[in-house]
């Protein structure tokens, strides 16, 4: 049988999305985790992002954040409402002081409808954060 797009031998499917700005990596990630950039990637949060610590937004995305490394990456379990597995999703920022990427991966989605359904939640966020980033 023949390995459909984004699908892995190991963590299931998965999804990765990059956007590259004119701006330090410290600019780019105090944006990701300000109150306006949280809103897009992640969502209306009930309570501060902590490692360890269970999340909810408003609108029933679940995790926990599992690695924050501050001005290189966050790494957290993803639940969004209606789903019955939990995936894993990993923001990195990546650069220096006047150019930085960020990059984007998701795993251990179910299926190819569950990985369409973040490849557009994604590039929804990368547009609204190109749009939002100064």
């Amino acid at each position: 049988m023949k390995n459909q797009v984004g699908q892995t031998k190991d963590v299931g499917f998965q999804f990765g999305i990059r956007k590259s700005f004119s701006l330090s990596t410290e600019k780019v990630w105090d944006f990701l985790f300000s109150e306006i950039g949280l809103k897009i990637w992640l969502g209306n949060l009930k309570s501060d992002l902590e490692i360890k610590k269970e999340f909810e937004t408003d609108n029933g995305t679940k995790g926990v954040v599992r690695v924050l490394k501050p001005n290189s990456h966050i790494r957290l379990n993803w639940k969004a409402k209606t789903w019955e597995n939990m995936s894993t999703v990993q923001i990195r920022v990546i650069g220096n002081y006047n150019k930085a990427t960020i990059a984007i991966h998701q795993e251990k989605l179910l299926n190819s409808e569950q990985r369409s359904e973040m490849k557009d939640y994604w590039n929804i966020v990368i547009k609204k954060l190109e749009t939002e980033i100064k």
